[in-house]
């Protein structure tokens, strides 16, 4: 039976973390739990380590990902379990997480319904960015930026260096382990309203959380981004040249500069495209040399 690590990053959150804990202990006594609190003004540590938790402290504010990231690094577990601890997850919905692990996946995302978002205006930028996700990883990917989730500790520490410290790790890791190959899947989860005050802000981790889905794409899929922006400037360029040539006769220098730009944009993603292959064909060899010291 596989041991489970629990892995809650708190902020402030000393009016809920007791009661979670509580929960969890009662739900999970073997499950090792940890409560990474990252940079707290409030009693959050000494509630968690009243609460039975081993607790990590950060001397100041580091981001979520990075207490998620503090967390993975010291647990033991052979499975993370990751939760806010700020009310919105419940320890009861856990078990549905790893009933679908037992069916042999490799990480399984609890996926929240249009009534577990904090705002309509949320739930509408969640799907913006589930659809451009699942455009980018070639799998339907049903919340992007859900903290809650269970993965295979090995899977989850192989990506550990992509992280950000931000609150885009959810993302990072979904689409990283889309694009190696890994088997993900999402059940429908309660999420209750999270008590206080939320430390993300729509616009600017908006922005930041497209960037991410960018970067993790230009990494693992380039030609998908690439492409559609040559094909852009080189239609650009034929319409341009078709328009000078009928009024004027002639070919633009700017028609040039757009179809040029276009073969660019092509071959820089065709040589990232050949890159990105090499650098996950050295992942899955050292993968694969890993297993075989382990089977001797």
């Amino acid at each position: 039976m596989p041991q489970y690590s629990i892995i809650i990053p708190a902020r402030n959150e000393a009016g809920t973390i007791g009661v979670l804990l509580q929960s969890l202990t009662g739900a999970y006594p073997g499950a090792e739990v940890i409560v990474v609190n990252d940079g707290s003004e409030d009693d959050t540590a000494q509630i968690a380590s009243s609460s039975g938790a081993r607790v990590i402290s950060t001397p100041y504010h580091m981001g979520n990902g990075a207490a998620v990231k503090a967390g993975a690094r010291e647990a033991t577990g052979d499975i993370f379990i990751f939760m806010d601890g700020d009310g919105q997850h419940q320890a009861e919905e856990i078990s549905k997480l790893l009933k679908v692990m037992d069916e042999g996946y490799d990480m399984v995302i609890g996926a929240r319904s249009i009534k577990s978002h904090a705002s309509k205006a949320r739930y509408l930028a969640n799907l913006i960015y589930n659809w451009f996700a699942s455009w980018v990883s070639g799998h339907r990917v049903q919340d992007l930026t859900s903290g809650f989730r269970a993965v295979k500790a090995e899977n989850f520490r192989e990506f550990l260096y992509m992280l950000p410290n931000g609150f885009s790790y959810p993302t990072t890791i979904t689409m990283a382990m889309f694009r190696a190959g890994y088997r993900i899947a999402y059940v429908s989860v309660d999420v209750g309203m999270r008590e206080g005050r939320s430390h993300i802000h729509p616009l600017v981790d908006g922005i930041r959380f497209l960037l991410i889905i960018f970067k993790v794409g230009t990494l693992y899929t380039p030609l998908k981004i690439f492409f559609p922006i040559s094909a852009l400037f080189f239609l650009s360029g034929l319409v341009y040249y078709s328009y000078t040539y009928i009024t004027h006769d002639r070919f633009t220098n700017m028609s040039m500069l757009l179809i040029l730009s276009s073969i660019i944009i092509f071959l820089i993603g065709l040589v990232s495209e050949q890159l990105t292959v090499l650098l996950y064909s050295s992942s899955q060899n050292q993968r694969t040399g890993k297993c075989k010291l382990g089977n001797k």
